[in-house]
């Protein structure tokens, strides 16, 4: 595996292909400038949070303290970075019809017969009299 360095991370190319599959520029949550200084310094940041290297100037120990939350943001990326964090990590409103399907139905017929739906096992009784 080849060593990260520095600058081999700011000139790599940062993208989310989960949360923005079309790139930051054109999701609407970030503005141009933003989303260039994502695209160029988040794969050196998220080197820096997860510890893949060691931080080397006082700009790297800036974006950790501001990615930690330690300071504020002072810098576009830094401010680029923490506005991404929290749009990945926020809650999202749950509906007003649920969330989930309900995991059992039970359907009368008119014969007296009864048919119960298990979804999360799919297993179907039938019981006929």
């Amino acid at each position: 595996m080849a060593k990260l360095s520095r600058d081999s991370l700011v000139n790599r190319m940062f993208s989310d292909a989960k949360n923005y599959p079309y790139g930051f520029s054109r999701s609407g949550d970030f503005s141009i400038n933003e989303s260039k200084a994502l695209t160029q310094y988040g794969c050196l940041i998220a080197a820096l949070v997860d510890g893949q290297i060691q931080s080397q100037s006082s700009e790297d120990d800036g974006l950790l303290a501001a990615a930690f939350g330690n300071k504020e943001p002072e810098g576009l990326a830094e401010k680029a970075w923490v506005k991404y964090q929290k749009q990945i990590n926020r809650t999202r409103p749950g509906s007003v019809y649920g969330n989930h399907r309900p995991t059992i139905a039970e359907v009368v017929d008119d014969e007296d017969d009864t048919v119960t739906i298990e979804q999360d096992d799919i297993e179907v009784e039938i019981e006929d009299e």
